[in-house]
């Protein structure tokens, strides 16, 4: 199978980011099996209905997630309405939602993992390394593929999990930082990996947000309110392709540098 995989989308540009490029990237790559973060791309912190059901307009598979899943109340209908939607599955167990989905397309069945690293996130959470096996033991023998979003800070915890899981999940990627790495590889096992996709947003931000806020934040340590930026559109995914013995994948950027741009 043809896989696309795009990481943190951020707010109303990462979402016209989408409009833009996505198109594109449907003809040239024709993948099989999409999968987005959308844990930013209301606003920059969470997901609404509204934001959910204008994606529809756009044939993903599975919707993944971190850490600010739960930013915005409407999460909680959302959860209850659609499966395909995913929240880190080492929260604790009393969390509302799921961590992983099956999901059956062209006679294979796939599995994707919604996992979050605890190196520097702040939050409770359980291990992941333990929950990937605890769901892998449960799905080995009747899935085809094993798909993980390991959402993390610390590359070296994204690393060293994607070597723990060499030869079991098919495809580890990383989101989180909003940075992409260039490290992908096939690990020794068989797994391909890369440590983060990078982001779908602003192109001229701090991270998809406004230049403004991070800069002073930095300059005096007094803190504001974070708006996403406006400043020109960055598409960026991973692609990857089974379908042959050696595996090929691609890291995608597509970027619209706009006209609004403005320094400080």
């Amino acid at each position: 199978m043809k896989f696309v995989f795009i990481g943190d989308t951020i707010g109303r540009t990462g979402r016209k980011a989408l409009n833009q490029f996505l198109p594109y990237i449907l003809e040239k790559y024709k993948p099989d099996f999409i999968t987005i973060n959308v844990e930013n791309i209301a606003g920059g912190f969470g997901i609404t209905k509204k934001v959910l059901n204008q994606l529809k307009q756009f044939p993903f598979d599975v919707f993944t997630s971190g850490n600010h899943i739960f930013d915005k109340k409407d999460i909680f209908e959302i959860f209850k309405e659609e499966e395909r939607i995913l929240r880190p599955a080492n929260y604790p167990p009393e969390v509302p939602g799921k961590g992983y989905v099956i999901v059956e397309k062209n006679n294979k069945k796939i599995a994707v993992i919604n996992l979050m690293g605890r190196v520097f996130m702040g939050l409770l959470l359980d291990c992941p390394f333990r929950k990937f096996d605890e769901i892998y033991n449960g799905i080995k023998d009747e899935v085809d593929y094993i798909i993980v979003d390991f959402h993390a800070e610390a590359t070296s915890e994204k690393t060293a999990f994607g070597y723990y899981v060499d030869g079991r999940a098919s495809i580890v990627y990383g989101t989180h930082s909003h940075v992409a790495t260039a490290d992908e590889k096939v690990l020794p096992k068989g797994t391909v990996y890369l440590s983060d996709i990078g982001m779908t947003g602003a192109y001229h931000s701090v991270i998809g947000m406004r230049l403004d806020e991070p800069i002073q934040k930095f300059l005096t340590g007094i803190s504001k309110k974070y708006e996403v930026s406006k400043e020109g559109l960055l598409f960026q995914a991973f692609f990857v392709d089974l379908t042959k013995i050696k595996p090929y994948f691609e890291r995608i950027k597509l970027v619209d540098e706009g006209q609004n741009y403005q320094t400080l």
